[in-house]
């Protein structure tokens, strides 16, 4: 049965970098699954599936669309209950959810001002105007006001980090011994601004960084064929 996985790209298609759509490829690779990525500019996001979804990532499954990325990978997890699993129980889905919102509101609120103007800056004209009208009215102003103070954002970025860096200490893996989705949640959000923004976020010989490492590589490096951001 065919997979197609609608991801966000910028004016590369080659650079998909949503936080959320690289947590679906995580999963879909975790479970051995071929699929087709499809990525898409902002601007097209409406045109996908005869407007199915407004956001992605957006899997099609056969005769079924799975939008949100945390319901791709419940969704993964019911369909292919023989490939490895991504929660390892129901005690793992619901530490999973916890994660993600741990996730969502420290991690990508701290990228945020970091790397908005970043993402901006790697978006074809058309794009660039819806991104900048929608998060200037989410954020109340400018992009270049949000980024104001980058370089303190930077610098406090490794502290935002500390629960995983402890947990790190004593496991290779949130998920143990090997990765789960919980680790493919943080890993997104680290991914999003390797992609976009040259910013070094993590000193050499952090825990924190190794293990970024370790999940690049994972699945025949998947997330590392697509390079950091160059200038």
């Amino acid at each position: 049965m065919a997979l197609t996985l609608y991801t966000l790209c910028g004016i590369d298609p080659a650079r998909p970098f949503s936080p959320h759509c690289w947590k679906a490829v995580m999963a879909l690779a975790h479970k051995g699954l071929a699929f087709e990525e499809a990525p898409v500019p902002f601007t097209k996001i409406a045109e996908i599936e005869g407007g199915a979804s407004r956001t992605v990532p957006l899997l099609r499954d056969g005769d079924r669309l799975v939008a949100d990325s945390f319901a791709i990978a419940a969704h993964l997890e019911e369909a292919y209950p023989d490939r490895p699993s991504l929660f390892g129980g129901a005690g793992g889905l619901a530490a999973a959810r916890f994660v993600e919102a741990w996730s969502i509101a420290t991690l990508h609120a701290a990228l945020s001002p970091i790397i908005l103007v970043d993402i901006h800056d790697r978006l074809a004209p058309a794009d660039q105007a819806y991104f900048r009208e929608t998060r200037e009215n989410r954020f109340g102003k400018t992009l270049e006001e949000v980024v104001a103070n980058r370089d303190a954002g930077i610098a406090a970025f490794p502290d935002r980090l500390q629960p995983l860096r402890l947990m790190l200490g004593r496991q290779p893996f949130l998920g143990g011994e090997g990765p789960l989705f919980s680790d493919y949640i943080v890993f997104g959000a680290l991914q999003w601004a390797r992609v976009v923004s040259r910013a070094e976020l993590l000193p050499e010989g952090d825990p924190v960084r190794d293990w970024f490492e370790r999940c690049l590589d994972l699945h025949g490096g998947v997330a590392r064929r697509v390079p950091a951001a160059a200038a």
